[in-house]
């Protein structure tokens, strides 16, 4: 079934969170709707990264647009009509930068597949009848009983007050009786009199018992609200820290908003006991009354805890984010990103918020200043929430750097790259209800903003950073001096990324990989730290992140699936690559990726020499050149090589342990196998993994590809990985002979025929002697080649 179909028949629950997805306008819920056959077939990921094939779908889409148009013309559908027309019109700014739409449109498809995987998990947790796991703590558990003893005795005060009000209404009543009465017999004068007073004493008694009972309650109240501020609140905001940087942590606001929303309660009723007691006192009050003593007081410390807690309960609950970005808390000068604002306790009242910069900017000599664009006020309201909370929820708002001042002198010589610098967004509002007021106001995580998309590695490289290592979330001087991180920390950040990306993180055996490769070889690494200046800022360009996050980018892109199921060892170091396969039996092999080629990968395998001594061979890693044009499974399925004798061979047989090929891999071969693969016949036809005996090296002809700066990785950058025998490098061989242009990739007229002889040889070489190819004096004299293919162009191929 089709992702829009299956989005349209989930339950309301998420059929709403699929309506405020498309509640953007970067891609109407309109043109989702009536082009979701076409734009589910397209491959935008291609798209975002190749101009002309962007420009391509661009076309395409505008002409679909119009034949919807015409389509609502002759059904006289005349508010479609208008609606269409005007998506069309938005869609044109996009034709300078049509990879930003491409980039648009996955980013919104991602996201529908994010609200179907989590509907999907959640009928499989009702269907297997598993109970969700108990996330309260102990501390938790603790704070449950607080909050259940401090409604309870809200409610005993809430009885107490009634019975202090009757009790005053039977003393004024008898009181003035005993006023309206001329009573002249003074013994019976003095005993009303006696009687008055045991009941202005027993009301005394009651208003000091009232006003006691008050104390403990915002005693209580204060216990708890250190509680929720200084403990649970601090966890949240440091989970959600965690969780911007791709860590699996429960950022739901639900029960947090439960206790304040309690707590806020039960001050408001105690605001009220106390206006109560006034009104009391303006009735009946006498001298050394305690309740005009102590009530003042009381009043103060009660708006002193709705202040503490309103103050603190005002969060920003979704952190700042553009559609195409990396990841929150990365924002790019002039395009919108969104951001939502949240006041935990809920109230039945809707008030504005606003959001600001950098109040007050750090004085530090260039840094920059911005002014936020777009609409800047909204009211905090329920209706935009999905679970009731108040939020402000602000998705079209942008930044332009100021012009004038450009970050002054400053009063520091301190000096930041901009990927450094950190800024911060606020939101403010006025909390107003029964008379009581108070200014709030919440901020962002520190954002990193750039004006390039080239920049956005870097960026997020410092998001991690900070985000890993930083307990206070307003330091946005953090990388004047930076914190090296210890190597827990940094292995467990690591691990956050595959498993926000992929769904699967690294397990210990790839962390200590990569723990080798940057302490080298230790008993235990966990002392081990790592700076700031080696993750991101030594070697340039090639520093420790580049490397990892092009593997991340390739495995996401390309890889998920086979990562997914943990067929790809991946982090494994080229000497533990060795000693694992040399003890396993011909032909199995495993998959790792490449040390020296950034966002490269590549498979070893096991072969038994003439002296039946075992030897480990590799391949030149495949980059996303290659991964771009044959889908992985498919390069290890159809992987061949030729042997001394010119006999062609598979030598990837199990995957490491014992796996067979065909078992672990079979699941995502295409349907067509043997003659009838595409990916054979353009072998036959065209494309040829060319090698020398000792350096085999995977090679491919992509001249389309070349023009474009996408080709081969250089020679000299690949021996370490493709010509490992026992720990030797062999020198690699000359370039790659030439190969016929191919008239379907780059426009060049050539004869479409391959040599006949030379087809029929590779459709069929046991028709042909040894010696048939060592005749043509125009072909090298390998002893090994491996071949290899790209996809067939869709506008034709050889035969």
């Amino acid at each position: 079934m089709a992702q829009w179909d299956r989005l349209r028949q989930l339950p309301s629950a998420y059929r709403q969170q699929l309506h405020e997805l498309y509640d953007r306008d970067a891609l109407p819920m309109d043109v989702r709707h009536y082009l979701a056959p076409w734009i589910e077939k397209q491959e935008w990921q291609r798209a975002a990264r190749d101009d002309a094939f962007a420009m391509v779908l661009f076309q395409v889409l505008l002409e679909n647009l119009d034949i919807q148009h015409s389509r609502f013309v002759q059904e006289e559908s005349f508010l479609l009509q208008h609606n269409i027309r005007r998506y069309k019109q938005n869609f044109q700014r996009y034709v300078d930068d049509p990879c930003a739409l491409a980039t648009t449109i996955l980013w919104f498809l991602e996201k529908e597949k994010e609200i179907l995987e989590s509907a999907e998990l959640a009928e499989k947790v009702q269907l297997l009848q598993v109970e969700p796991e108990a996330m309260e703590t102990s501390s938790q558990q603790d704070l449950e009983r607080k909050l259940a003893g401090l409604r309870n005795e809200v409610q005993c005060m809430e009885h107490t007050i009634i019975c202090l009000e009757e009790q005053q209404d039977e003393f004024d009543f008898k009181y003035q009786t005993h006023k309206l009465e001329a009573v002249v017999d003074e013994a019976r004068k003095n005993e009303q009199i006696r009687a008055l007073q045991l009941l202005v004493n027993k009301l005394n008694d009651c208003r000091k018992s009232t006003l006691s009972g008050l104390n403990n309650i915002l005693d209580r109240t204060q216990d708890i609200i250190d509680v929720l501020v200084k403990k649970e609140l601090v966890e949240w905001q440091r989970r959600q820290q965690k969780a911007c940087i791709g860590a699996p942590d429960n950022v739901c606001l639900d029960q947090l908003e439960k206790w304040f929303s309690c707590v806020a309660v039960c001050l408001f009723q105690v605001w009220e006991f106390l206006t109560k007691l006034e009104e009391l006192v303006g009735k009946v009050s006498y001298e050394n009354d305690p309740v005009k003593a102590q009530n003042p007081t009381l009043q103060k410390r009660v708006d002193t805890l709705l202040r503490d807690l309103l103050k603190s309960s005002f969060v920003v609950e979704t952190q700042p984010s553009m559609p195409q970005g990396k990841g929150s808390l990365v924002l790019r000068t002039n395009v919108q990103f969104s951001v939502k604002a949240r006041s935990v306790p809920s109230t039945e009242i809707s008030v504005q918020c606003s959001v600001s910069m950098d109040l007050p900017a750090p004085q530090i000599k260039g840094y920059r200043r911005f002014n936020v664009l777009g609409t800047k006020i909204k009211a905090l309201n329920m209706a935009e929430s999905t679970n009731g909370g108040m939020v402000a929820d602000f998705r079209h708002l942008t930044l332009k750097e100021q012009k004038s001042g450009g970050g002054g002198k400053g009063v520091s010589d301190i000096s930041l790259s901009v990927t450094e610098e950190l800024h911060i967004i606020y939101f403010n509002t006025v909390f107003e209800l029964k008379g009581f007021s108070v200014e709030l106001q919440a901020s962002t995580l520190p954002v990193v903003i750039i004006s390039n998309s080239s920049q956005q590695q870097s960026a997020w490289a410092s998001v991690l950073w900070f985000n890993m290592l930083s307990q206070d979330p307003k330091d946005v001087m953090f990388f004047a001096n930076t914190p090296a991180a210890t190597w827990p920390q940094f292995g467990e950040m690591l691990s956050w990324q595959f498993l926000s990306a992929t769904k699967r993180g690294l397990d210990g055996t790839q962390l200590e990989m990569i723990a080798n490769k940057l302490f080298g070889k230790k008993p235990n690494y966990d002392s081990c730290t790592v700076p700031w200046s080696k993750f991101t800022k030594e070697n340039t360009p090639d520093t420790f992140w580049v490397w990892f996050d092009g593997i991340l980018m390739m495995v996401k892109t390309y890889l998920e699936d086979l990562w997914r199921d943990g067929l790809i060892m991946g982090f494994v170091t080229k000497g533990k690559e060795k000693s694992l396969l040399k003890k396993k039996k011909r032909g199995t092999f495993l998959l790792r990726f490449s040390e020296s080629v950034i966002g490269g990968i590549t498979f070893s395998w096991v072969e038994i020499t003439v002296t039946g001594e075992p030897d480990v061979k590799t391949v030149q890693p495949f980059t996303k050149v290659d991964l771009s044009q044959i889908p992985f499974h498919e390069i290890i399925r159809n992987f061949q090589i030729l042997e001394a004798e010119n006999v062609p061979e598979n030598p990837l047989l199990y995957l490491y342990p014992d796996t067979p090929k065909n078992e672990a891999f079979g699941k995502y071969y295409t349907e067509k196998s043997g003659e009838d693969s595409p990916y054979i016949k353009y072998i036959k036809t065209k494309l040829v993994f060319v090698s020398k005996e000792n350096t085999l090296e995977a090679r491919s002809p992509m001249p389309s590809d070349m023009a474009q700066g996408e080709g081969l990785e250089p020679m000299n950058g690949l021996c370490g990985e493709a010509a490992e025998q026992d720990g030797d490098l062999y020198p690699l061989t000359p370039p790659l002979e030439s190969y016929d242009p191919d008239p379907m990739m780059n426009g060049s007229v050539v004869d479409p025929e391959p040599p006949q002889d030379l087809l029929m040889y590779l459709n069929n070489p046991n028709l042909f002697d040894n010696d048939l190819l060592q005749d043509d004096q125009s072909l090298p004299d390998f002893s090994l080649q491996g071949f290899n293919c790209l996809l067939p162009q869709s506008c034709g191929s050889f035969p």
